[in-house]
């Protein structure tokens, strides 16, 4: 999903209705949670085959242990999450 589409989405929406983020917890029962969103930043990531899926990971010009990843591999995303990122 592009920013565009997210907000044409949004713009059909009550604006004070609650934005919350829904996962799998990860549980026996494959559990749907669904914890506020309290923060929207600007993030990277890469494909993560340990996780199959994106996954958070440093900006590859500040990574001194793996210098031969490939900077094609690293994306600038918008994250929207519920606690906030460090990084």
């Amino acid at each position: 999903m592009k920013v565009k589409q997210l907000i044409e989405q949004l713009e059909r929406m009550d604006p004070e209705q609650e934005v919350h983020i829904c996962y799998q917890y990860g549980d026996y029962w494959r559990t749907q949670v669904a914890p506020p969103a309290c923060y929207v930043s600007e993030g990277n990531v890469t494909f993560s085959a340990y996780h199959s899926m994106d996954a958070l990971s440093k900006d590859p010009k500040d990574d001194d242990e793996e210098e031969d990843r490939d900077a094609d591999k690293f994306r600038d995303v918008v994250l929207i999450s519920n606690e906030r990122i460090e990084g």
